[in-house]
């Protein structure tokens, strides 16, 4: 069944979706590397692009954003456009840290609306003169993208704002999500029409617009070098699990190779929906948090953006600044001038601040006549009914302030409620004792970091202040914890917006503060926001982005799934799929064999709820027993006991429990007990920790095996089993250091079991015998599906066999599923594996048909004679 909330290709072809045109470039199955010959298709025709590496281009940054670093603007009588560089742009000031690539592209969309029959003009005007490529996406499909899915849905959402009623978000719209899907496509072929060489060219894509663009882009490229970065706050599992296309999103920014965040909570909660969801597990890898995604991958990457010191320091410097300093010096001569910058949004906590500033007022009546603050109020990005009932009780608030404190020549709350340039916003920033940040949710906020660099000054400024050269600067910052600049400002007061008397309190520490603190405060600042610049933020998602394709060209690659469910698989060249044809040749040719089937998830699938094996399971294995050229092995890690009464039929089976602590040739022979280990004192230890976890985690259980114990989680929660399974893992370590065991972690358990028993260990036991007696393997088959099987792999692998043998075995290692592994082939699932046993048997009877027919003949003639 597919899944309502699954975009699909079925889909994208019915009429209940946007229709999406064909991409200029197909989607390849298997993909070329260096020095490998790719597989061919079946028809024999290559219905695929390649992206192999290709030479004579340079590298190319594509910078894919929904709007384009530009001013635009047309000249009504004439209708000429005229377009410029928005220097304010973050996009345009990270340019300075790829000063080792030649050439930057930008992809995105204008912020005005262009006429269809300008658009090729345009388009044409903006790649020669600015780098730039403009999408052009509908207006109809535009609004519902941005103004729907995008600030309606996931800014409400990422913000931890949940749809419980219509006067607090929307519901889930589907067509609103349909639109977001289209307009990432469209981005996605502009982003093809780019793209020269996916060996050299970098893609980064930016924020929360763009997030399922990393799975168009990967399904055209699959080995292309594809960095993303959420500029926005990642919420908790709690609040993103609300989302009804979760899944989808989540998917789409695993196809991305580098996924950035401003901070570590914003990283951890992007993990634990990953663990939660889709079953993920990471770990740091020398430093590097990294996802393994089906072969690949996928690295995270913690850093918050920074600021154009350039260009803060170029507008300090500009005549106009120096003038409004001036200005501003003589409007508030006598008063201390507190400055708040922000967007008009619901999020940014501008009415929080006004109440806890009207609570100082109250509270420190000798600030009364002398504090002012200075509140500009950036344009608002979106418009709805929120933003105006937010806009509403700013001005009301700011009404009371002043009609209750304020008097003729002085108003407490200066609300500017405008447009102001940046200049004039240095000029704030540069007298303003204190700076206020009181958003209850935030990204990320760059205005404490350009208040620090504008309090620091430059000598153009100093004299217009009227500072003496030399002297050292002071700052004062108030902060909401619950932005992302906060974990970087060690010296700022952080707040908790909500509480309206600390915020009041902080602002009151803040200027009260000594000038001694308030400079060494400052100093702390300024060092760590002039050497963390938005530069150094490119440079080191860049080198991080190229680590993390450092490997691309030495796996191949098979895309698999639909629509948004499309993911690129990545596996060692010499890993694919066992055919049941080239297997059953090298079965046929050989007169010995040797044959290990893990059995949970390999026989039997680990959903199923009864583990007993099936009659068909019961009979493949009799029919392959039955062939004097087979020695057959289940190798498991289940008790002795079960398997025993499971294969009781099976009189001709090996089999190995407990991980081959205990073992039997066959069903008439006797168990053996390993002679590995011979004390378990250890579980006297070892057991009584493991019961003090199981009490401390819901939903773990201990197993309790003859020679091992087991410690599960899989029915706890992800993340606090996980968390709980290091501390045992860690805690056993401890307190059997001395014990010889090996205390090791597995899919969702933590197992301790005796030093040199593993399933390795079995293999080798009984190719060793095989060999001594003469009669060494021609062919072994192993097949598992766990971390547990991997000893098996690698120990069929570093057999010495017999050199008597005509030529080397035919080894087959088999993983059940598409994943890495130490083996060469793989199988899909359990059905998968019956089937190919089934095949030997089928091959084993028709040998022995034709031995017993051979047999029968060869006694008539003797008779005769």
């Amino acid at each position: 069944m597919v899944s309502r909330s699954c975009i699909s290709l079925l889909d994208f072809a019915s009429g209940n979706m946007i229709n999406f045109s064909q991409s200029p470039r197909s989607l390849p199955r298997i993909m070329t590397v260096p020095g490998i010959i790719s597989d061919e298709d079946v028809d024999g025709t290559n219905d695929g692009i390649s992206d192999a590496p290709s030479t004579g281009s340079c590298a190319k940054m594509i910078i894919v954003s929904n709007f384009l670093p530009l001013n635009a603007q047309k000249d009504l009588n004439s209708g000429i456009w005229s377009f410029s560089f928005d220097e304010d742009s973050l996009l345009l000031q990270m340019k300075d840290g790829f000063s080792a690539i030649p050439e930057v592209v930008y992809v995105g969309s204008l912020r005005v609306d262009v006429d269809s029959s300008e658009q090729e003009e345009v388009s044409q005007k903006l790649l020669e003169e600015f780098n730039c490529v403009p999408t052009f996406i509908p207006p109809d499909i535009y609004k519902k993208f941005y103004h729907g899915f995008c600030k309606h849905h996931l800014w409400p959402l990422f913000h931890y704002m949940l749809p419980l009623c219509p006067d607090h978000g929307n519901h889930f719209d589907r067509l609103l999500w349909q639109a977001y899907v289209s307009a990432n496509k469209i981005f996605a072929d502009k982003v093809t029409e780019v793209i020269n060489n996916t060996e050299e060219d970098y893609v980064w894509v930016h924020d929360y617009h763009l997030m399922v663009l990393p799975t168009f882009l990967r399904k055209r490229f699959n080995r292309i070098k594809l960095g993303f970065f959420l500029h926005s706050p990642f919420p908790s599992s709690e609040i993103y699990r609300t989302l009804l296309v979760r899944d989808e999103i989540l998917k789409a920014l695993l196809n991305a190779d580098l996924i950035g965040f401003h901070t570590f909570d914003y990283a951890r909660h992007f993990l634990s929906c990953c663990s939660r969801m889709l079953g993920l597990d990471y770990e740091s890898k020398r430093g590097h948090i990294g996802l393994e995604y089906f072969g690949r991958t996928v690295y995270i990457k913690i850093l918050p953006v920074g600021i154009h010191m350039g260009r803060v320091e170029s507008a300090l410097n500009h005549p106009s600044s120096s003038i409004k300093v001036k200005e501003i010096q003589e409007q508030f001569k006598g008063k201390r001038l507190v400055i708040g910058v922000d967007d008009m949004d619901i999020f940014k906590g501008i009415s929080l601040k006004l109440l806890a500033v009207e609570h100082l007022l109250l509270q420190n009546s000798e600030l009364q006549g002398k504090l002012v603050l200075v509140q500009i109020v950036n344009p608002a990005r979106s418009l709805g009914k929120d933003v105006q009932e937010e806009k509403m009780e700013i001005y009301s608030i700011t009404k009371r302030i002043n009609d209750t404190f304020g008097f003729p020549g002085y108003e407490p709350v200066v609300l500017i409620d405008r447009h102001v340039p940046f200049c004039e916003k240095t000029a704030y920033y540069a007298l303003a004792e204190c700076c206020i940040v009181n958003a209850v949710r935030d990204g990320m906020n760059l205005i404490p970091y350009k208040y620090i660099v504008c309090r620091q000054g430059t000598p153009k400024m100093d004299e217009a202040l009227g500072v003496a050269s030399g002297s050292r600067h002071t700052s004062s910052l108030v902060v909401s914890e619950f932005t992302g600049c906060s974990p970087s400002l060690s010296g700022a007061i952080r707040v908790n917006p909500w509480d309206i008397e600390a915020v009041a309190n902080a602002v009151a520490t803040a200027i009260n503060m000594p000038d001694l603190e308030k400079q060494l405060r400052h100093g702390k600042h300024y060092c760590y926001v002039s050497s963390h610049d938005v530069a150094y933020w490119a440079r080191s998602f860049m080198q991080d982005l190229k680590r993390a394709c450092k490997d691309h060209y030495s796996k191949r690659c098979w895309g698999i799934g639909f629509g948004l469910n499309f993911r690129i698989l990545s596996l060692s060249p010499s890993f694919r799929k066992l055919s049941n044809d080239y297997i059953i040749s090298a079965y046929k040719r050989t007169s010995k064999r040797a044959i290990f089937l893990d059995y949970d998830g390999t026989m039997v699938p680990h959903t199923s709820l009864d583990k007993t094996p099936t009659p068909e399971v019961i009979s493949v294995l009799n029919n392959l027993c039955a062939d004097p050229m087979n020695s057959v092995f289940i190798v498991s890690g289940r008790g002795k006991k079960s398997l025993s009464d499971w294969f009781v039929q099976c009189e001709n089976l090996g089999i190995a429990a407990e991980h081959g602590y205990f073992f039997r040739w066959s069903g008439m022979s006797d168990w053996e007990t390993s002679s590995l280990a011979v004390d378990f004192d250890w579980k006297n230890i070892a057991e009584p920790v493991m019961r003090l976890y199981t009490e401390a985690t819901d939903g773990s259980y201990i197993e309790v095996k003859e020679s091992a114990l087991v410690w599960h989680h899989q029915d706890a929660d992800p993340d606090f089993g996980s968390c709980q399974a290091k501390e045992l893992l860690d805690h056993l370590e401890n307190v059997l250091a001395n014990d010889p065991v090996a205390v090791k972690r597995g899919q969702n358990i933590v197992e301790v079991k005796p030093q040199g028993v593993t399933k390795g260990f079995v293999a080798e036991k009984v190719l060793s015998k095989m060999i001594a007696s003469g009669k060494p393997p021609g062919f072994v088959l192993c097949i598992g599906d766990d971390r547990s099987d991997e000893d098996m792999f690698e120990s069929i692998s570093k057999t010495p066999y017999s050199s008597s043998l005509p030529s080397a075995p035919a080894i087959f290692a088999c993983t059940v599923g598409q994943k890495p592994s130490k083996a060469r082939y793989y199988l899909d699932d359990t059905v998968d594996v019956l089937a190919l046993l089934q095949c030997l048997a089928d091959a084993s009877s028709s040998n022995l048909s034709s031995t017993e027919t051979q047999v029968s003949f060869d006694n008539v003639v003797q008779k005769e004679l």
